[in-house]
């Protein structure tokens, strides 16, 4: 589950790089960034529980 959520974070910060190429999102693409933080964040807190 650790690799989908690492898959999941970089599809979404991918989809936000290209958010804020097009531009025509607005604000909204910036919400892609958090959700990709927080798996991000939740795989290392995961990793830290199991040592």
């Amino acid at each position: 589950m650790g690799n989908l959520l690492y898959l999941i974070a970089v599809i979404l910060v991918i989809l936000w790089a290209l958010g804020l190429y097009v531009g025509s999102f607005g604000n909204l693409i910036h919400i892609l960034l958090i959700i990709a933080i927080i798996a991000i964040l939740l795989r290392i807190i995961n990793n830290s529980r199991k040592i």
